[in-house]
């Protein structure tokens, strides 16, 4: 197909980057002329371009319909991708061009924290109406290998004709009407499409069709459908094989209809297809009885032949259902005691390595002498590594002393424990790798130490673990198989690390971090909330908290769960920053379903915590003082698009004179505040508010004056990298902004 107006468009604009930064400085409100910002009203107005829900439901209707596919990719944050999220896909004129083809979306942002409730109803994002979060973020990979050319950019239309070749790829128009024109002329010379009148069929013969609207369709009739008709639509959709609605039986599952649960569990138990592993999973993640869970993972191992995720979760699910072999957890727990960390350490009294005379040892073949001298170089050079001034030539000296004499103690007949203790310790830091994890794992299988509360095991059982997890990443990476019980090993060894005396927080972040990467979410969240519970004001657990509340449960359940903690809290001046970043995210929650009251009312509860946390904590107020910034700049925002000017003028102000250095800074949404300033501006402009327009320049005059980097254009715009001293706003939870 040849058309001057079919467009591959050429990636000028990183050429161009520095040039428009200069003239986007030099010709105030040109983008955002170009590219009007959403108001309130808009976002408020339904998505009315529908996508499908895969690629594989695209290529599915595509087929039956004779359209071709049209690729929409679009990015949070990045102007005309706001313009196009927010005015055009809402626009029925525009929402009419679109109707030819079968759409598909791809972003990777997360717009609704969860992509299903509780009863297993899905959750639509906001920004796109007809697709789950998780579903657009899903196929972006598979259409970057596929269509991108090796580019992630957005906004990005691009036509995949019925025989699935690219018929145009329209990116960095510099204007809507060139990319309109290229959408409404795609498919002139293709033939017509074939008329499919879906609401007549019968609703069991949609359930074995992949159309999003027959899916819907089906879904609806079962939510307000009686048991009978229940049962046959959940019977007529597996009959649909690779195209069973797992959306249908995830209603099942979980349910309230208990009898219906176990037959839709049932089914997936015999489930052959990729398409169900993520409800295999999911439906693994909560309390099943025993014969169940294992004929659900046995459906995975099944659907492992041909899926590596099937194949990897099937050894998750099976390695958490087993105890360790290695690690005794029972045992390691009763003899470490109940102190941990700081607690442990002001209640012990550190002793010195003991006096030992080296050259006597050194004229012996007495394998105990040679052990303890070892042991003595070790606790010599953990002592080194803890000065305030480490001298490493001194330590590693001390390390190689501690091998040495530890491999010396093993030909003289030392075995078990200490030996190899010492040696993996010693060559983990020497930097020796593979001798340390075999070491290790050698040490932690001769059983429990008598010092097990000691910093050395401490330090054996985290490499062990390190061990454990390089070969399970190594194995998944090369979708290989792995034992099972290699899981099973990692869950009991940070198990007992967390609430070790030498432990730390950060193995507690360790252990929910790998097992959220394998998909073990339920085992994470009973981690997370032991872990809380022992290191109550760790930021990065909190961070994880957060996260974990709004998969579940959302962004209305973030506030009442820190109101409780606050409450139950003995030091609840310390929660108060915690409490100031989740009304923080129900802030960004609220705009993003177009709750504009909603957020301001959250920006006001955020602003009170962390003035809280100025007055409890004055020494660390600058971290406070970044979210400050930003929460008044999120204020901003929601004015802007409530057509508010002077309340967002006023709200920039105070955000730019709170933390200048924070007005680059993307908020949830990907929004810096120095964008909501330009755009305010391009819109008082137009609507004759001088003195709002003076007021925002003023302040954007200011803040170049205090960094002219604050005002170039930011990465996603082809900006370049973002530069390291600005700080993601996904990175909330550290003390330092």
């Amino acid at each position: 197909m040849s058309s001057p107006l079919v467009l591959r468009a050429l990636a000028l604009l990183t050429l161009l980057a520095p040039l428009l930064t200069a003239q986007n400085r030099a010709t105030p409100g040109a983008r955002e002329a170009m590219w009007p910002a959403p108001t309130a009203e808009d976002w408020r107005k339904p998505c009315l371009v529908e996508f499908e829900r895969s690629w594989e439901d695209a290529v599915a209707v595509a087929k039956e319909e004779g359209k071709p596919i049209l690729v929409c990719v679009n990015m949070d944050g990045e102007i005309a991708s706001e313009h196009y999220a927010g005015v055009r896909y809402r626009q029925p004129d525009i929402a009419a061009l679109y109707e030819p083809y079968v759409c598909v979306i791809a972003s990777v942002y997360r717009h609704s924290p969860r992509d299903h409730d509780e009863a297993g109803q899905r959750v639509l994002c906001p920004r796109f109406g007809s697709v789950t979060c998780g579903e657009h973020i899903a196929i972006e990979p598979f259409l970057f290998e596929n269509f991108f050319d090796g580019q992630r950019v957005a906004p990005r239309h691009i036509m995949v004709d019925v025989e699935g070749k690219e018929a145009f790829d329209v990116y960095y128009a510099f204007d809507t009407d060139s990319v309109f024109e290229a959408i409404r002329e795609g498919p002139a010379d293709l033939p017509p499409p074939t008329p499919i009148v879906r609401g007549d069929r019968p609703i069991l013969e949609r359930a074995k069709s992949r159309a999003r609207i027959d899916r819907e369709a089906v879904e609806e009739a079962y939510a307000e459908g009686d048991r009978t008709l229940r049962e046959a639509l959940i019977a007529a959709s597996s009959e649909a094989g690779e195209d069973v609605s797992n959306e249908l039986l995830r209603q099942a599952v979980f349910g309230l209809d208990t009898e219906l649960a176990d037959t839709a569990r049932d089914l997936l138990a015999d489930a052959s297809s990729e398409t169900s592993v993520d409800l295999l999973s999911d439906t693994l993640q909560g309390p099943l009885p025993d014969a169940q869970r294992a004929q659900l993972v046995e459906a995975l191992e099944t659907i492992g032949g041909e899926s590596d995720k099937a194949r990897k979760l099937a050894a998750v699910h099976g390695g958490l259902a087993k105890r360790s072999e290695v690690v005794d957890l029972g045992a390691w727990t009763s003899t470490i005691g109940t102190l941990v960390g700081a607690e442990y350490r002001s209640a012990t009294t550190t002793t010195a390595a003991p006096t030992i005379d080296l050259d006597a040892v050194l004229q012996t073949e007495d394998a105990e002498a040679h052990l303890e001298l070892a042991e003595s170089f070790l606790t010599q050079a953990y002592a080194e590594y803890r000065r305030p001034r480490v001298d490493r030539d001194t330590a590693r000296l001390l390390l190689a002393d501690a091998r040495r004499t530890a491999e010396e103690a093993e030909t003289y007949g030392a075995e078990g424990w200490r030996p190899h203790a010492v040696i993996a310790i010693a060559a983990y830091y020497l930097d020796d790798v593979p001798v340390a994890h075999a070491r290790a794992l050698q040490a932690v299988r001769a059983g429990v130490p008598d010092d097990a509360d000691g910093w050395n095991a401490a330090a054996v059982l985290a490499i062990f673990t390190q061990a454990r997890q390089e070969a399970i990443r190594t194995a998944v990476q090369a979708k290989q198989k792995w034992p099972s019980d290699w899981l099973a090993d990692i869950d009991s060894a940070l198990s007992v690390l967390a609430r070790h005396p030498h432990g730390a927080d950060s193995y507690v972040v360790a252990h929910v971090d790998f097992l959220n990467w394998l998909g073990a979410r339920g085992r994470a969240a009973r981690v997370l909330d032991a872990g809380l519970a022992t290191y109550p004001t760790s930021w990065d657990l909190h961070d994880r908290l957060r996260s974990r509340i709004l998969e579940e449960r959302g962004g209305e359940a973030l506030e009442p769960v820190y109101e409780r903690l606050i409450a139950a809290s003995d030091t609840p001046s310390e929660l108060a920053i915690f409490a100031g970043h989740a009304s923080l995210i129900a802030a960004e929650h609220d705009r993003r379903v177009s709750s504009g009251a909603g957020a301001l009312a959250a920006y006001d509860r955020a602003l009170a915590h962390y003035e809280a946390d100025v007055r409890a904590f004055p020494e660390g107020r600058a971290v406070a003082d970044h979210y400050i910034a930003l929460a008044h700049a999120g204020r901003a925002r929601v004015l802007f698009e409530n057509g508010d000017l002077d309340g967002a003028a006023a709200a920039l102000v105070t955000s730019f004179e709170r933390m200048p250095s924070s007005a680059a800074t993307g908020d949830g949404l990907g929004i810096t505040p120095v964008a909501t300033a330009q755009q305010l501006r391009s819109a008082a402009q137009n609507a004759g508010a001088t003195e709002v327009v003076t007021r925002v320049q003023a302040a954007l005059d200011a803040l170049e004056a205090h960094d002219p980097r604050l005002l170039d254009l930011p990465a996603n715009e082809g900006g370049g990298p973002t530069p390291p001293w600005l700080r993601s706003r996904g990175q909330i939870g550290r003390r330092q902004p």
